[in-house]
């Protein structure tokens, strides 16, 4: 989740230790082709086959110190963008950013909270001629996406997306400055790609669902911004976007192990629909945080779209530090929130469109 935190750089030390790390860790592989849809579980109660293993090795390789803590236009979110490319690649989901799963968006480097250093979307790709080559930057995001087979709904979209940048090298605590961010936000990237290995098994969903991985939010949430301009299906045949982040530890407020909660549940029938199925996710028990403002879901609800962040962040101490490690990830609990995620998807794929409230419907700043 967002607010602004300073880009900070590392030591010579450190950036070498990370390069002995980056050349021992697998290779990222080849840029993935084009694959086939498939299809996942008939409906919401359906079992699902998410393992803990499974999502154990993918927190591990995302949040591993060879991702150079995924800062958005550095190498690291481009090694973690190529591997979750593969992984929906593997999938048989189809690849539909500009360049085969890739999103790609023009970024510069300006000055930010006391004159730090930071990435920040461009306009448009002309704008580029406007700033410095030395400052120029490249952002990505990975957008996968399967074909709906209803006939009357495949036209329309669901969005699942969640952001895998992070804070990359920044200042040691305690001899680390690597910011891993294995909570925030690999955690919600996992979720993202199970979900995706779910629904592309067994019956395609209804509507089309979009996979949605984006880098920037950080910094200004400038993939989510970038694909809200640049969207793979229309806004206005956009239904839903459930964003999914920080879900690596119980939150006892949400009723711990197991238990998630989400942002905004007030504000359309989307939570409604979630606990008619019996699937785990409250409202989010901290309103007064406003997180239903803070996280890449509100892009979408400014436009329009019902758009909801699925958390069990528990306001843990470790938010934004070198410490949000893999280590610290509850990963029974992790397993149970995601496979929660599978089934909100698959009913949010398969069931009625969720709609606002009245009065549930934010409205955009300055208008």
């Amino acid at each position: 989740m967002r607010p602004d935190h300073p880009r900070r750089s590392a030591s010579p030390a450190a950036l070498a230790a990370l390069a002995l790390l980056a050349a021992c860790a697998p290779s990222a592989g080849p840029r993935p082709e084009s694959g086939t849809g498939a299809a996942g579980p008939a409906a919401a109660q359906a079992p699902v086959a998410t393992r803990l293993e499974d999502v154990r090795d993918h927190l591990h390789a995302l949040a591993h110190d060879s991702m150079l803590g995924r800062y958005t236009g550095e190498e690291g979110m481009w090694r973690s963008a190529r591997y979750i490319a593969r992984q929906l690649q593997g999938y048989g989901v189809e690849p539909a950013g500009d360049d085969g799963f890739f999103q790609r968006m023009p970024l510069g480097i300006v000055e930010g909270r006391n004159g730090r250093l930071r990435p920040a979307l461009l306009g448009s790709w002309a704008d580029t001629a406007t700033v410095p080559a030395e400052r120029r930057r490249v952002g990505v995001n990975v957008v996968g996406i399967l074909r709906g087979a209803d006939p009357a709904r495949r036209d329309q979209a669901v969005v699942i997306g969640a952001h895998f940048d992070h804070l990359g090298i920044g200042r040691a605590v305690d001899g680390d400055s690597v910011y891993n961010g294995a909570d925030d936000d690999a955690s919600g990237v996992v979720a993202v790609l199970e979900v995706a290995r779910a629904l592309s098994r067994g019956p395609r969903p209804a509507r089309t669902v979009v996979f949605l991985l984006t880098s920037g939010e950080e910094v200004g949430m400038t993939g989510t911004n970038w694909y809200i301009g640049h969207p793979v299906v229309p806004l206005e045949r956009t239904v839903a976007d459930l964003q999914i982040e920080m879900i690596g530890r119980p939150d006892t407020a949400a009723g711990g192990p197991g238990k998630a909660w989400l942002t905004g549940y007030e504000r359309s029938t989307m939570g409604e629909m979630l606990a008619a199925q019996s699937i785990p996710i409250i409202p989010d028990p901290r309103p007064r945080q406003d997180f239903f403002l803070r996280s890449d879901n509100i892009a979408f609800a400014y436009k329009g779209i019902p758009g909801h962040t699925l958390s069990s962040y528990g306001l843990h101490g470790d938010y934004h530090q070198p410490s949000d490690e893999v280590e610290r990830i509850d990963f029974a609990h992790m397993t149970e929130v995601v496979r929660a995620a599978v089934r909100a998807a698959r009913l949010l794929a398969d069931g009625p469109a969720p709609v606002w409230k009245p009065g549930g419907r934010p409205t955009p700043p300055g208008s």
